[in-house]
């Protein structure tokens, strides 16, 4: 078959390009000289994190997200919801950790209700409490003497998130005490907004109170006498995850395992997100290059 002139011009291009080569030798691309190769580094997996609206957990969360995404190179996915909900999508696999289970009390119910499908992987602070909190002026010491009070108090406790596990510890302390008060149900920020501003009216108010919580730093504050023992002692916070995530993802669960504040630690970490002008993310960025031998010590050596 003849070919015609314009057919035959690629073929005398690959000719010439051919010609180009030595013979036996492959041809390849490189780089120009003193520029090393760069390899795109492999991308994680991402982590999914949730937590509830209280002041601890705010604080612990953001900060992890932190470490994992500058530190380890992670994307980090954070979703907030009640308590009841957070449980729930680790025992389902929807969420890898929640940093802020308050056992042995306030949380028994939901770790007795997904017990196998949670994974608790320790205490990370170990100073908590929980219980009925007011203003340390007002002239009780004691749950059992707010009955008296209950008209001041317009007979109501304010309380926080519904499924949190001190509003149903509360409703048992009402029961066991007998007490003229009703639950209000709100939230973190809404108690001590209403906390707020009973102290700056000085009027009385009882609110369920934790500690650690950087209200007590802001107000003079005190636990009411539970001589009922409703409330329980002093109870620890433990880290939780999904099951199956240390196989999944080793070096998250360590760092996970090493997290660990004082009671100092995790004051001043609350405190520098509660004044922080911004988001949390850049009040806990700060935190870390003020407490870089700490983090440092929490991060699983490669």
């Amino acid at each position: 078959m003849q070919i015609s002139s314009l057919n035959r011009l690629p073929l005398v291009l690959t000719a010439v390009a051919g010609l180009l080569v030595a013979p036996g030798c492959k041809q390849e691309n490189k780089a120009p000289a003193g520029e090393a190769e760069k390899t795109a580094p492999a991308k994680k997996p991402v982590v999914r994190l949730v937590y509830v609206n209280w002041a601890e957990c705010v604080a612990m969360t953001h900060l992890v997200q932190a470490i994992l995404e500058d530190r380890m190179g992670y994307e980090v996915k954070t979703t907030m919801a009640d308590v009841a909900p957070v449980f729930a999508s680790l025992a389902s696999g929807d969420a890898d950790a929640f940093l802020d289970s308050w056992l042995p009390v306030t949380h028994k119910s939901y770790m007795e209700r997904f017990q196998g499908k949670v994974v608790d992987l320790g205490v990370s602070y170990d100073d908590a409490r929980i219980g009925l909190v007011v203003p340390a002026d007002m002239d009780i010491t004691s749950i059992e003497q707010l009955n008296g009070k209950a008209k001041e108090l317009n007979n109501s406790i304010v309380g926080i998130d519904s499924g949190a596990g001190i509003m149903s510890t509360t409703e048992k302390a009402i029961q066991e005490y007998k007490l003229d008060l009703k639950l209000v149900p709100s939230s973190g920020p809404a108690m001590t907004a209403e906390l707020k501003d009973a102290v700056a009216k000085k009027r009385p108010v009882v609110v369920t109170g934790w500690k650690p919580h950087w209200k007590f730093a802001r107000w003079d504050l005190k636990f009411l006498d539970d001589p009922k023992g409703v409330f329980g002692a002093k109870e620890s916070i433990h880290t939780l995850t999904r099951v199956g995530l240390e196989k999944d993802l080793p070096d998250v669960v360590a760092l996970l395992r090493n997290f660990k504040l004082n009671d100092q630690q995790l004051g001043s970490l609350m405190g520098a997100v509660e004044d922080a002008s911004g988001t949390p993310e850049k009040a806990v960025r700060e935190w870390v290059k003020q407490n870089q031998a700490l983090v440092d010590g929490w991060i699983p050596k490669a």
